[in-house]
């Protein structure tokens, strides 16, 4: 443990002012090989000026159009259930239940998202997207999703990211800063980034010198496998849904793409953090890349931060994810993974130091960078429904194409909402305050009481021990609690409670 602690106070993140005593040593070990490790600086600097398109062009980029109810099957490619029309109403919010849209599409949420999203901004227009080629393509993302059968990492994930991304595109007015093109990269990286995923984390792979670890040289394992299978699928004929891009789009779409997802990998987490925070502190401008990939990176990570439902869900699934990884590792003679083992782990203390040291500063990062890079004056997103996107002709090459460079407020931008002033400060919607306050408050209050019934059955199972061995002493045969049916009832009283326990009615209840 000294060694651990050490490594985790090298690190120069959250962790470093961490009292060694706050969190209990499992959930450290966890934040420590999960979300740190020697990053080596890798990638390109950009010299590139900034580009900035001119009003007309902010103006139709701005302009987001409802299409809920237009669902044309010859522009689609698909037929909306009526139950799906009616979850898309609420497609913007925050904590979107797409458990729900998951259920009604019959284990399609991922396609439905996605055709949702492409057909609101208009991406399949702009981008000659052939809808035979997309429909193909969201056929394969799911199967792959599918090909493990995770409890956690699915295509219901997938559909959740790219739901989440969008949120904060829209409600933020971060679209106004964003090119078609990089709105589409955004999307799809979301949809892409965890592509056959396997179930188990990058350092089982590479413990377990896997075929993918050894192919990758254990650097990001699964988020290369992410990017290096989508874009082979997209290679194939009948499912390239770049096919009509420029060689120029292609290759800042490719790009934008791989940085985002390989952002994803957690253990780039806290290089990336502080990163941010260096630049929020200079006036420079912010690098898009950057920018995009956290806004991925704190959508993948979401779940803690949405309502309580949503995110307790979420936690069981991924804790029997984790439990399966676990229930490999014992198999494999590894040695157990933090919060892998179904005997030791503490879900509450998990989720509690998650919040703490990476979710909730996370968000508050993302909050403070949309502010900075967020066009002065446009404030929370208005829609405004009488313009639509893509309905003024065509557009050409270098209207659409990706500016890869930074935004300045010199730039020109389209003001939406009648209440703001052109030299307003930016009010950022941060939807997640409230909900990741709440969930932080519940999983303290589950702790105790966990910390609670493990005292008396603790207490319990000492008195039991002191009198089976009262009646040794005294030459009589201790009770025993077995039967041949199982185990009695008595004695499932007096089991030990854990944190592992399923006691889904106990935090139903609190959160009612």
């Amino acid at each position: 443990m000294p060694g651990r602690q050490r490594r985790l106070f090298d690190e120069d993140d959250e962790l470093s002012e961490v009292n060694p005593d706050a969190v209990p040593n499992e959930v450290r070990d966890w934040l420590t090989s999960t979300f740190t490790r020697q990053f080596s600086k890798a990638g390109k600097q950009t010299d590139e000026k900034p580009k900035f398109r001119s009003i007309v062009q902010a103006v139709r980029a701005g302009i987001f159009v409802d299409r809920i109810y237009r669902r044309l099957s010859g522009m689609s490619g698909i037929t909306y259930p009526p139950q799906v029309i009616n979850l898309f109403k609420n497609v913007d919010d925050w904590s979107f239940n797409v458990f729900a849209l998951n259920d009604v599409s019959e284990n399609h949420a991922m396609k439905y998202m996605a055709y949702e999203l492409f057909t609101r901004y208009d991406l399949i227009t702009k981008f000659k997207i052939p809808v035979t080629s997309l429909n193909a393509l969201l056929d394969v993302m799911e199967t792959g999703y599918s090909k493990y059968k995770n409890p956690y990492h699915n295509l219901v994930h997938a559909a959740d990211v790219t739901q989440t991304v969008h949120h904060v595109i829209v409600h933020t007015g971060l679209m106004h800063w964003l090119t078609d093109l990089e709105i589409f990269a955004c999307l799809l990286a979301a949809l892409i980034h965890d592509y056959e995923h396997t179930g188990t984390t990058n350092n089982f792979h590479v413990n377990s010198r896997s075929d993918i670890a050894l192919l990758y040289n254990d650097r990001a394992v699964l988020e290369n496998h992410h990017i290096s299978g989508a874009f082979k699928v997209m290679l194939e004929e009948d499912k390239n849904i770049l096919v009509n891009l420029s060689a120029e789009e292609y290759r800042d779409f490719r790009s934008l793409v791989i940085d985002m997802v390989l952002a994803t990998d957690m253990s780039y987490h806290f290089h990336q953090i502080k990163q941010m925070k260096n630049l929020l502190s200079v006036p420079e401008n912010i690098d898009k890349p950057k920018a995009l990939s956290l806004v991925l990176h704190c959508a993948d990570i979401s779940h803690p931060a949405k309502d309580w439902p949503i995110h307790y869900k979420w936690t069981e699934l991924l804790m029997e994810e984790f439990f399966r990884q676990g229930d490999k590792e014992q198999e494999l003679g590894l040695p157990f993974s933090p919060l892998c083992d179904r005997s030791t782990t503490m879900v509450a203390e998990s989720q509690i130091g998650f919040i703490d040291f990476i979710v909730d500063p996370s968000f508050q990062v993302l909050g403070d960078m949309l502010t900075k890079i967020i066009p002065t004056g446009i404030g929370t997103r208005t829609i405004d429904e009488t313009s639509s996107i893509g309905e003024s002709g065509g557009e050409t090459h270098s209207e659409r194409k990706s500016s890869s460079g930074s935004f300045s407020s010199s730039g020109a931008t389209r003001r939406i909402g009648s209440s703001s002033s052109a030299d307003s400060p930016v009010n950022i919607t941060r939807s997640w305050v409230d909900p990741l306050q709440l969930n932080k408050h519940l999983w303290k209050e589950r702790a105790k009481k966990d910390a609670e019934a493990k005292a008396t059955g603790e207490a319990t199972n000492s008195e039991k021990a002191e009198s089976e061995s009262d009646q040794v002493n005294a030459g009589e045969q201790p009770t025993d609690c077995s039967s041949d049916s199982g185990v009695d009832s008595t004695c499932k009283e007096d089991t030990v409670p854990t944190a592992t326990n399923n006691s889904s009615a106990a935090i139903t209840d609190q959160s009612n």
